[in-house]
């Protein structure tokens, strides 16, 4: 969620790890340990919680929660909280890290001291105050001061069990008397002069034993009123200053987190389009080394920086697929060894990880979810590891549970094919055709290279952690850690199409277990669901691959042109489809008696059984007519619809509506049209769930991507001067160029000059908002309160600019 800023949207987010707390107090009775989770709180508002780690000083969470912040914050805290045998929390302590010092600790991990919690620090939200100072005469004649203070507004309040009744106390206090007056509205006294300052106190009203609830204070000098009758301003609440002190800093314990808390100020489109153009231009630059993206990749510190922003950029404008099909193709020309391929922490490898993250997460879900649940509920043994047995547990009852764990996910894995998102099938079709073109000799490679991707970075990194992935709400408990840990080892190696696959795992457990499975079905399987999953019906003609046989089978189809009814109309045939092509014959191996291309398929759908009286009948929808066909039974025909749709989904010229029933004696029975080339009368179904709406704001990908630019700079200059190196002299490269790819050294350094100019511009454009809000900006206004440091940073820095400038 964006705040409005004159012309400009501000984003807010934070992506936090919590990882691990160590050296808790002890509990006070016999058994020392402790129940533990930890919560994510802005300010005092709590938005995540992990799990309880039962019966330890020292838990591990190893939970990782993100979020859009949708308001104004002060602190990022963390709450450790102990639950004890009666089911009440009690806080241990907290770390609380001040908005403004967040960047000093992006995505490090730290320790931090768990500190004290002491019930008035715990404050949030601010106060609209109003003072008023007039003079009054008094019946005897003399003039007086009459000060007044009201709360005009209070705003972000704590909410305490489900509400917040508010009241406030002011006090005028001086070095010689104090007096208090509890007031919801006005306060005054006979005179001003002996008063230093005035405090106001916020309190939640309570109806417990415990009494109300501090809320915070502030405190104001009557200074303020010397050069006006009057004064207004919004206060942040301040925690109270009682003299309370902590305990001693090692006391309480530590908390390992790793927080990137990211702030994006993103103008209108328009001032993005030179740099949006020249990315979205990468996929067809030549060499793809010179483009502005895979520039980015290089001067970045990581290549997860460079390709979230650059992935979902190019899927919010459709670019992705020719991008990563291009620096693809790039990386398989360098590559020198066919095993090797795509196994290192490239900017393909990242971009295509990020994409399967961001397209395949429903597909994800909806194969994994139901298996993922049964195994954390079933909680059974599936302990391989002789050492590792408890007292009681059969090895042998252990390894059927695992093997019929890795069977079932195995199956629901190899079966999930027609569901695979159709931007991951291009990406995949493009890596198996760049593969098989390189390493001509090798006839797996069109495999590994795909496998990498969807069993190596997919699959099995969600079956060993699936909290990551959403699969499950927190991390999982030990026992079931393991097992997901055993089945992510073994699907990860039927996966492989390894050759020696006993021999790929350290342990001499696994490779015994591996011996269920060796049969050869395990291996086809394999291969039909990566062949299924890289098809693609837009194909180069001059594809140096045959085509990939997908399904086969006896089906009947309808001779065109007959009656309505009569038995010679039907006719037993032999199907076969490719991801080229849709064929039938009279019996298998015989010459195809029709044969319709991928492309020339518009719609796929079930055909209503009025219309030959006959079930399990769909039809082929073509340009020129349609195919109706008749399935063994209803199972066989969902699967033909399915693969079949799947197929030809991308087709341009797809149908958006069809005729359910047949064409028959001059007119469709479904609407009664008699022209053959009638539009259809009903909508064509979804299909299968290919791919999703992302929820992706394309100018704020872009000034990601400008600020990524920015901060590296440097590099870039140094990429520039690498480029002039390469440029006239062409010998022994210098050591600190060498960490660059380039390959173009001249189209590299025209996009190089293209990439700072834009940034330069932008730079300028940020630099005159800042110019701008600093000169507008009221210190005490709602948008910044008195009390707000990070707006007191702010100005300093501003000023130092300022005064740098002139």
């Amino acid at each position: 969620m964006a705040v409005e800023e004159e012309g400009l949207r501000v984003f807010q987010s934070v992506k936090i790890k919590i990882g691990e707390a160590k050296n808790l107090p002890t509990y006070p009775g016999p058994n020392k340990m402790r129940d533990c989770y930890c919560t994510v709180n802005l300010d005092r508002e709590e938005v995540f919680r992990t799990k309880i780690v039962e019966k330890s000083l020292c838990p591990f969470y190893g939970e990782d929660f993100y979020c859009e912040i949708p308001r104004s914050f002060r602190h990022l805290s963390f709450y450790i909280f102990d639950r004890d045998v009666f089911r009440r929390d009690s806080i241990i302590g907290k770390v609380a890290i001040q908005k403004e010092d967040l960047p000093k600790y992006h995505n490090r991990d730290t320790w931090f001291q768990l500190q004290h919690v002491d019930a008035d620090s715990e404050v949030q939200g601010k106060v609209h105050l109003e003072l008023r100072l007039s003079e009054v005469i008094t019946d005897t004649g003399v003039v007086c001061h009459k000060l007044a203070a009201r709360i005009l507004e209070c705003q972000g309040l704590p909410i305490v069990n489900g509400q917040c009744d508010p009241y406030a106390t002011v006090t005028l206090a001086g070095p010689y008397r104090q007096v208090s007056l509890p007031t919801p509205t006005t306060a005054s006294g006979p005179s001003v002069y002996h008063w230093l300052f005035f405090r106001v106190d916020l309190w939640n009203a309570s109806n417990l034993k415990f009494g109300d609830e501090f809320l915070g204070e502030l405190r104001v000098p009557l200074n303020v009123l010397r050069q006006s009758s009057s004064y207004e301003a919004w206060y942040f609440l301040q925690p109270r200053d009682n003299g309370s002190k902590s305990l001693k800093p090692g006391d309480l314990g530590s908390l390992r987190l790793n927080v990137v808390y990211t702030e994006d100020h993103v103008f209108s489109s328009d001032y993005y389009s030179p740099l949006r153009d020249l990315l979205l231009r990468s996929a067809d630059v030549e060499p793809v080394s010179a483009s502005a993206a895979h520039v980015l990749g290089e001067v970045c510190r990581e290549k997860q920086e460079a390709a979230i922003p650059l992935v979902r950029l190019f899927l919010h404008y459709g670019r992705v697929v020719p991008f990563i099909s291009a620096i693809a193709n790039a990386e398989v020309r360098r590559t020198q060894d066919p095993n090797t391929i795509f196994r290192g922490n490239s900017l393909t490898s990242k971009c295509i990880d990020e994409t399967m993250k961001l397209a395949g997460m429903h597909y994800l879900h909806m194969t994994l979810k139901p298996a993922i649940e049964e195994i954390c509920q079933s909680h059974k043994s599936c302990e391989i590891d002789p050492v590792k047995l408890k007292d009681g547990e059969s090895l042998e009852n252990n390894m059927e549970n695992l093997r019929q764990y890795v069977d079932r996910i195995f199956n629901v894995i190899t079966k999930s094919g027609v569901s695979c998102p159709t931007v991951m099938c291009d990406i995949f079709f493009s890596l198996r055709e760049a593969a098989a073109k390189r390493f001509q000799d090798d006839l797996d490679v069109r495999y590994t290279a795909v496998s990498s991707f969807i069993f190596l970075r997919f699959f099995a990194p969600a079956i060993l952690s699936p909290n990551l992935f959403q699969l499950t709400p927190h991390h999982t408990d030990p026992q079931t850690s393991r097992t997901l840990t055993l089945i992510s080892k073994t699907i990860q190696t039927l996966g492989s199409l390894s050759k020696s696959k006993s021999a790929s795992f350290k342990e001499s457990y696994m490779a015994a277990f591996y011996e269920f499975f060796n049969e050869q079905k395990y291996a086809d399987a394999v291969k039909n669901f990566l062949d299924l999953i890289s098809s693609s019906g837009r194909r180069d003609p001059k594809s140096i691959e045959q085509p990939i046989l997908l399904k086969e089978g006896f089906m009947i189809k309808r001779a065109q042109g007959r009656k309505r009814f009569g038995m010679k109309n039907f006719k037993k045939r032999w199907f076969c489809l490719t991801n080229h092509e849709f064929t039938y014959q009279k019996s298998k191996g015989d010459q195809p008696l029709c044969s319709i291309p991928i492309e020339n398929i518009l719609a796929v759908e079930k055909l209503e059984e009025e219309s030959f009286k006959m079930k399990n009948m769909f039809q082929v929808i073509q340009p020129e007519r349609a195919l109706y066909i008749q399935a063994n039974n209803c199972v066989e025909a969902k699967a033909w619809i399915d693969i079949l749709t799947k197929v030809s989904q991308c087709n341009q010229k797809r149908l958006t509506v069809y005729h359910p029933s047949a064409y028959l004696n001059g007119h469709w029975l479904c609407c009664r049209a008699s022209s053959d080339t009638a539009p259809g009368c009903s909508p064509c179904t979804g299909g299968l769930p290919a791919n999703i709406q992302l929820d992706i704001d394309g100018d704020r990908e872009t000034e990601r991507i400008y600020s990524l630019f920015n901060s590296y700079m440097s590099k870039l200059e140094k990429m520039q001067e690498a480029c002039g190196s390469r440029s006239v002299y062409d010998g022994p490269e210098q050591e600190e160029y060498s960490t660059f790819i380039i390959d173009d050294p001249q189209e590299t350094y025209k996009t190089l000059k293209q990439v700072i100019t834009g940034v330069g511009a932008l730079e300028q454009e940020h630099a005159q908002y800042r110019r701008d809000k600093f000169k507008k900006t009221k210190y005490g206004s709602q948008e910044h309160p008195i009390g707000d440091k990070s707006f007191q940073s702010y100005i300093r820095q501003q000023s130092e600019t300022s005064t740098h400038s002139i």
